[in-house]
């Protein structure tokens, strides 16, 4: 009885054990077949993981690269504009360099007094500086002329004329005085192709500028007065390249070099309309008003203009200045005549609503830089001034400009003793 019971109880853990293992196999089976890719796996497969993870990283790679690119190219732009403005700046500087070492003698000490403060010294002995630096010169303004000044010049200074085919006669007699004396540093501006033809013809050293549709036509056309005007417009060029200019009207005779008797100490250095040591050098005019009473005199400073026909202009700032304030003036309305701007320009002071021009100024000599009222009124009837040579004569005071150039011509460089004497003290009109 024992032994069997011993077996109903093996046989009956066995069943349990069989069935165990079958509920598991079958519970494995669904498993499988509702999960088949495993109860851990993500959505997709191995593969499709990897790409996606992949274009995760291309898409910030990418983000970052444009940022990275915009910022590089912000940073080129502000660096190319810092760079930009350095140059500007050594490019000043470099001015300034160059403008301070060209100094030289009297222009190099008024330069350095302007930067540093000096004691007055005992009394007596104070000289204020009057001369200022010349420009630095730049020849790209106008290469052509430059290249003919530098045939032309003599120590970088010249005589310069404006002509057209009106004042033809007249140049004619300019040039013929000038070849006499030996003045081998002048140059026609010719202000049309007769005039240039005309000069070459003649060995004269020409320059006809480039085509220029205003300045042409009042050029080729123009009388006296307005091609004068043209002058302080064409005449910057001259002093922008470094070059000092004697201006000469055509109604002048030359009977000595002009430059043997130039002081150099001013900007602008010009005969005067002045007929005596008063009107020319200044005088102290007293106005008298008698309603004023006590106060009825009062004192005022005259001078007779300067003549806009014969100046020497050194290659200044305030000589450029002045060069630009007349041209510009002449170029608006109302019409104006050039020589009274040239002398507004020059003398008028700094007062409420314009600032003056602060320019040196010399007045020639009267009688070495004569008008034609001086000679015809009064050295001409003088014996003693008669045997006196000037350095040229102005024929500005008189219309019949070119009969009396040829008479002053043979007085002087032939020795005509009755050339001058046809002719009135004035005109006839």
């Amino acid at each position: 009885m024992a032994v069997r019971k011993e077996k109903n109880s093996q046989s009956g853990r066995g069943s349990r054990i069989a069935i165990a293992i079958a509920v598991g196999v079958l519970v494995g089976c669904v498993c499988a077949f509702l999960h088949p890719n495993g109860f851990f796996a993500s959505d997709g497969p191995p593969t499709q993981r990897v790409l996606s993870k992949s274009n995760l990283q291309i898409d910030s790679s990418s983000c970052e690269s444009t940022e990275r690119i915009n910022m590089l190219k912000s940073d080129i732009m502000s660096m190319t504009e810092k760079n930009a403005e350095l140059k500007r700046q050594v490019r000043e500087l470099n001015k300034k360099l160059r403008l301070t070492e060209q100094g030289k003698g009297d222009a190099q000490e008024q330069f350095m007094v302007l930067g540093e403060p000096r004691k007055a010294g005992p009394f007596g002995t104070v000289k204020a500086l009057r001369t200022n630096p010349i420009v630095i010169p730049d020849e790209s303004v106008n290469p052509r002329l430059a290249k003919i000044l530098a045939e032309v010049a003599v120590r970088k200074e010249l005589i310069v004329a404006l002509a057209n085919s009106n004042v033809k006669s007249m140049l004619e007699v300019w040039f013929t005085s000038i070849k006499k004396v030996g003045i081998t540093n002048y140059l026609v501006v010719a202000l049309d192709d007769a005039i240039e033809d005309f000069c070459k013809s003649n060995g004269v050293p020409v320059y006809k500028r480039d085509p220029d549709k205003g300045i042409d036509a009042v050029g080729r056309t123009g009388g006296n007065h307005v091609v004068s005007g043209l002058k302080f417009h064409i005449l910057r060029e001259f002093l922008q390249m470094g070059y000092s200019v004697l201006l000469s009207d055509v109604d002048i005779v030359y009977l000595q070099n002009p430059f043997d008797y130039l002081y150099r100490d001013s900007d602008v250095e010009s005969m005067t309309d002045g007929h005596n040591n008063q009107t020319a050098y200044g005088y102290n005019d007293v106005f008298d008003e008698p309603a004023m009473g006590w106060a009825r005199y009062a004192h005022t400073m005259r001078i007779w203009v300067y003549n806009s026909g014969f100046f020497f202009i050194r290659p200044t700032i305030p000589s450029i200045e002045l060069l630009d304030r007349v041209a510009a003036r002449l170029a608006r309305p109302p019409s104006s005549w050039d020589q009274a701007v040239f002398n507004e320009e020059l003398f008028f002071p700094s007062h409420p609503g314009y600032d003056g021009l602060h320019a040196a100024k010399r007045t020639m000599d009267f009688y070495l830089f004569m008008n034609s009222k001086v000679l015809f009124k009064t050295v001409r009837k003088d014996s003693k001034l008669k045997k006196f040579k000037p350095v040229i004569v102005h024929v500005n005071y008189h219309p019949d400009k070119l009969p009396r150039m040829k008479a002053v011509f043979e007085f002087y460089a032939n020795g005509k003793q009755d050339a001058l004497e046809p002719f009135p003290d004035g005109s006839d009109w």
